[in-house]
């Protein structure tokens, strides 16, 4: 199969037994695909609540348009768009999905980008002036020189969980913060009968909210995705609603070639900074990703090592090397979440405590049950 990433001067694979009328077709093809890309048209969007600004061009000279960012004004701005058109915009959360999903089910070649790459970008071209027209106009001339891959579309039933898991968090959010409004006024030298009862009656109120979309988390996920769902909470110390979670942020484990790249997307990978002999940083990790499932995993670490043996063993080893707790901790999540992404990824269930023994012979059939 062609891949759109072959290089022009790679040489032709041995097993095709270097035929030339196929080595000259093979450079047709990629020749025809990079003239595709290149003749594309990139259209520059910036989204914000009630509009989004689209640029046709990075010309400097070339006009903007704005349309509603409703279901109307995007069938709108869909008719005035050519053929080739490849639109790029920024991940702006909730305000961006109607237009990401309505271009794609209009079979729009569409990509959606992260901000802070069309802010490092804005900063190469030395951009000081910031305007929703000019925003559109950097987001098109980005496309063009940095051709961003197409955006992959969520399934209909990842959207969901996605707003369950969202409403939860905001429902937990919510809960911390009356609780300790209630326990912070019972310090006060006398406590308002009524704010008193209205608190209590909040509180009850956000617990039963928080069970039942708990549940209705889990149910949905058990429809959707039961067998990853199955194989995710054999692992100890990963609960249903983690695992829901990491089904949520992977796509289903399908967003991602390997666990490094997706614990770097869950900012959990350690950085490092060296520059000449005064700059030599390490230790932290990037703290990119999602914040929130990022500190879920955190507080799984933390049960994983009271039953996953495994996890304890990671952690007593950088304990015993004089690394600090925290940053043990940070290990054990990180190996969670590569225990997570292998058992997904081979099929199999988790077994604690599993040693594999690597066979004599290296053409031996079978694989080893996934351990940690």
């Amino acid at each position: 199969m062609f891949c759109p990433h072959t290089s022009l001067h790679q040489k032709p694979d041995s097993s095709l037994g270097f035929d030339p009328a196929f080595a000259m077709m093979a450079h047709d093809v990629r020749c025809c695909y990079f003239k595709f890309i290149l003749t594309m048209t990139y259209i520059g969007i910036d989204v914000s609540k009630a509009t989004f600004v689209v640029a046709y061009s990075s010309a400097k000279g070339s006009k903007t348009k704005t349309f509603a960012n409703t279901a109307t004004g995007i069938h709108k701005f869909i008719q005035t768009l050519p053929s080739d058109a490849h639109c790029v915009m920024e991940a702006t959360g909730n305000y961006s999905m109607l237009l990401l999903y309505l271009l794609n089910k209009a079979n729009i070649m569409v990509s959606m980008e992260n901000p802070l790459k069309i802010k490092n970008f804005a900063r190469v071209m030395l951009s000081v002036v910031k305007t929703d027209d000019i925003d559109a106009k950097l987001i098109a001339l980005y496309g063009e020189r940095m051709q961003p891959k197409p955006f992959k579309m969520r399934s209909d039933s990842l959207m969901l969980l996605k707003q369950k898991r969202t409403v939860l968090r905001q429902l937990k959010k919510q809960l911390v913060a009356n609780t300790n409004l209630q326990e912070s006024m019972e310090a006060l030298p006398f406590v308002d009968s009524i704010s008193k009862k209205v608190l209590e009656k909040t509180i009850k109120f956000l617990q039963k909210q928080i069970k039942q979309m708990e549940e209705e988390l889990a149910s949905l996920a058990n429809i959707e995705y039961k067998k990853q769902m199955s194989l995710l909470t054999s692992i100890k110390g990963i609960g249903v609603t983690l695992a829901a979670a990491l089904i949520v942020a992977t796509g289903g484990f399908t967003y991602f070639d390997n666990a490094k790249q997706l614990t770097r997307y869950l900012g959990l990978s350690p950085t490092y900074q060296q520059s000449g002999t005064s700059v030599n940083v390490k230790g932290r990790i990037n703290h990119n990703g999602d914040s929130y499932l990022r500190s879920q995993l955190y507080v799984a670490a933390f049960s994983s090592l009271r039953c996953n043996k495994e996890c304890k063993a990671c952690f007593d080893r950088l304990r015993s090397n004089g690394k600090p707790g925290k940053l043990a901790v940070v290990a054990v999540a990180n190996k969670l979440v590569r225990q997570a992404f292998a058992v997904v990824t081979k099929n199999k269930p988790y077994i604690d405590g599993y040693k594999s023994v690597k066979p004599e012979n290296n053409h031996a059939e079978g694989a080893p049950a996934v351990r940690g």
